[in-house]
């Protein structure tokens, strides 16, 4: 009986009441397993029934609260939860046992232990005695019923210092059943080290400042370029209570590394400010300007002391750039930039100088294209992940993290049984207690694997925790506020602790990524879309007098397209990379030619004139107007079908830029206006228009003259015929003269107001 009790490490009394226990469910589980497996005399077999829960699952067991989750020894543990009968069945009778024992060996127990759902005699802790219970007439079914339960600590039976198994059982009878039966139970860990250890694992926890995409390429034209949001969520994941003030105000008492995304820092920065949201079809101003600032304000405080890693901007995806981006020209020069303006913005906003030396993968998911794309951004540390980097032989223990991996880069392995505790759903009570204690408990037995050998162990959590998984990573790492065996580690010193040359250094093979993983990736055409964008933006650039006004917001935006966090959101991915591009196109389009009628020249030479119009505030500059002609009757500057003349314009004006022509025949030319930029690209679309060539020849201009001439004789002629008959009625004496006839009615009709024709005609 000492041997037993010395083994499960529990005091000799609780461990003879669990024997006695133990030895009765074992002798009695055959006797009533045959007695129920026996029909009655002549009964008809029984219709299956529908299935609901029996056994040791009829009732649903939660346990919503844990005090203290390390106990000490003069502390006293108190437990509520909540049980729901999930039964057909009223239970009576009901009573909740607190369970505890016996001591687990090993992280492998641990995790076998969590995986259980039903009871298991023999196996599971035995009640610590019917002084600490809770006692309830009846269960109806459906019906739940919160409890408490609260036991000294001293009465739990914890010897030796380890992870112990502690459950709440709640046992019952039923109609059916009518013999006291477990009937639910629900389990957690209790670590006990009521000292500190004299060997402690170094814990590194990253506490990740990352949100999707907010902020749109468009600025307003005002001088301070007033940013355009797509939606103003971000300002609730910024009030008090959202998610990223939550992290922010759990993470500054706590010894984490921050992980931040200088995107997300440039956005709170630019809302802080003059800033509009986009409503339908136009903009409305932003009002959440005082909680951009608080949460700044708060953020920088925090950090001034602390360890920040900045991660290039926007947190682009390495994955699928190594996947499906690395060969599409332009892609990794878009990586080098966002790693480039980390740390520029990081030091703007938060005046701490950043490490830029990281790279996170998706869930430390790497593979050696992955670790290439990352080192060509300038990373010299890859946070990797345990169920990436498998171990290849059997280690007893948990190795340190940092892995050198070749060419003078190192491996962060951040350990994934404790990096995926706070994945899921922490809103409900239960699931966020159960993933404190289970943290805890991992961390002891991973401490106990090796006491003698100190090792070095990452935590790296979800890249974009929810409110409630914030909270209860905080939790977990209240729980090791006395530091009995780990102590804080921030992720630069990890990364330089001497690696375990028995760990695992080679890099998987691209055929082990997680396919689930690669699902979710960006597509090639994503990077092709970045491609195009990007071109149009070179060309645009080239001919601005200001074009830092356009280059840094789309810039931003092109590295934004790149973003991990659109994983799962392929249409909204899309359609953020079209928006980009579509505004772009309407800035490029300001820049235009503008529509010309036909053209008629009446003579050898003449000149024609071409306007540019530029609609944007700022001035462009180094455009090129180029005119071509498809016949040979008409040539630019005497020499040839084609002409170019510079062109410059300043902001909302447009310019006419004239062209030389000459003449050989009549007829018709067919004549192009394109604009080009000064390295010879194609700007803007092209614009046709039609020179109809008139010319007025020798003979005709004769025929012409001898007409004028006799127009003039045959006027001198009626002058001095009328000057003859004036003379000869004054000497008649008759002053007044005949009566003379009017005018002749003109030949000409009247000037029209109608519009010209169509048609522009150039002369000489």
């Amino acid at each position: 009986m000492a041997e037993a009790a010395d083994f499960q490490g529990t005091r000799p009394s609780p461990a003879r009441r669990w024997l006695r226990r133990t030895a009765s469910a074992v002798l009695g589980a055959p006797l009533l397993a045959g007695l129920l497996a026996v029909p009655a005399a002549g009964a008809a077999p029984a219709a299956e029934p529908a299935k609901a829960p029996t056994g040791s699952r009829t009732v649903a067991v939660s346990l919503n609260t844990l005090s203290p989750s390390v106990p000490a020894e003069d502390d006293t543990l108190t437990v509520s939860g909540t049980l729901t009968n999930k039964g057909k069945e009223t239970i009576s009778s009901a009573e909740v046992d607190l369970r505890v024992g016996p001591r687990l060996s090993g992280r492998g127990e641990v995790d076998d232990a969590s995986k259980r759902s039903a009871y298991v005699p023999g196996v599971d802790p035995v009640t610590v005695g019917d002084k600490y219970t809770v006692k309830f007439p009846k269960l109806a079914k459906g019906i739940s019923q919160d409890f408490t339960l609260t036991v000294p600590v001293d009465k739990l039976g914890l010897d030796d210092p380890g992870v112990y198994q502690l459950g709440v059982s709640v046992s019952g009878r039923t109609t059916t059943a009518p013999y006291e039966q477990v009937l639910g139970i629900e389990r957690s860990f209790l670590p006990w080290q009521p000292e500190a250890s004299d060997s402690r694992t170094n814990l590194t926890f990253l506490w990740p400042l990352i949100a999707s995409p907010h902020v749109t390429a468009e600025t307003r034209s005002d001088e301070q370029q007033t940013p355009v949001f797509t939606n103003d969520e971000l300002a609730k994941e910024l009030a008090p209570g959202g998610r990223l003030e939550q992290m922010v105000s759990l993470g500054s008492r706590l010894p984490v590394t921050w992980v931040v995304d200088p995107d997300l820092l440039a956005s709170v920065a630019a809302m802080a400010g003059k800033y509009e949201v986009e409503s339908g079809d136009t903009t409305v101003p932003g009002r959440n300007q005082a909680v951009a600032k608080q949460w700044l304000t708060a953020l920088e405080k925090v950090v001034e002391d602390g360890k920040v890693i900045a991660l290039p901007f926007a947190d682009p995806d390495l994955a699928s750039i190594a996947h499906r981006g690395k060969n599409v020209s332009g892609t990794l020069s878009h990586l080098q930039n966002a790693s480039a303006v980390a740390a520029t913005t990081v030091e703007t906003i938060l005046h701490v100088k950043p490490s830029t030396d990281f790279a996170w993968p998706v869930n430390g998911a790497v593979d050696s294209s992955i670790v290439d794309v990352a080192t060509s951004a300038g990373a010299h540390n890859v946070i990797a992940r345990s169920d990436s980097f498998r171990e290849t032989t059997e280690l007893p223990y948990t190795p340190t993290a940092a892995r050198p991996i070749g060419g003078g880069t190192t491996a962060v392995v951040a350990d994934a049984r404790l990096s995926t505790l706070f994945d899921g759903d922490m809103s409900r009570a239960g699931s966020s207690t159960r993933a404190v204690q289970k943290f805890l408990a991992q961390t002891l037995a991973l401490t106990e694997q090796a006491p003698d050998n100190e090792r070095s162990i990452v935590v790296a959590p979800p890249r974009m925790p929810t409110a409630a998984q914030a909270q209860t990573m905080a939790r977990a790492l209240e729980g090791l506020a006395g530091n009995r065996w780990t102590q804080p580690l921030d992720l630069v010193a990890a990364a330089e602790v001497k690696p375990d040359p028995r760990a695992a250094s080679k890099v998987p093979r691209a055929s082990a990524y997680p396919k689930k993983l690669r699902a979710q990736e960006l597509p090639t055409q994503a990077f092709q879309d970045i491609r195009t964008t990007q071109g149009s933006l070179d060309s645009f650039e080239t001919i601005l007098t200001q074009p830092e006004r356009v280059v840094t917001p789309f810039g931003n935006a092109v590295n934004r397209s790149m973003s991990t966090s659109w994983r799962g959101r392929s249409l909204e991915a899309q359609q953020y990379r079209d928006a980009v591009r579509d505004y772009l196109q309407s800035l490029t389009s300001e820049v235009q030619l503008i529509e010309k009628s036909d053209v008629t020249l009446s003579g050898r030479s003449a000149t024609i004139p071409v306007t540019v119009q530029n609609k944007l505030v700022q001035g462009v500059d180094r455009l090129v107007l180029r005119l071509t002609s498809d016949n040979i009757r008409l040539k630019f500057n005497d020499d040839g079908s084609m002409a170019e003349l510079p062109v410059r314009i300043a902001g909302g004006h447009s310019q006419s830029v004239k062209f030389d022509t000459a003449t050989s025949a009549n007829g018709r030319a067919q004549v192009t206006a394109r604009l080009y930029t000064e390295d010879g690209t194609q700007y803007g679309e092209e614009m046709t228009f039609t020179v109809k060539v008139s010319e007025v020849t020798p003979t005709v201009l004769l025929v012409i003259a001898g007409g004028l001439l006799l127009l003039v004789l045959a006027g001198i002629r009626m002058y001095s015929h009328r000057k003859r008959a004036v003379a000869s009625d004054t000497a008649d004496g008759n002053g007044d003269g005949p009566e003379q006839p009017s005018d002749p009615t003109p030949d000409t009709g009247p000037e029209s107001g109608a519009p010209s024709g169509t048609g522009e005609k150039v002369d000489r």
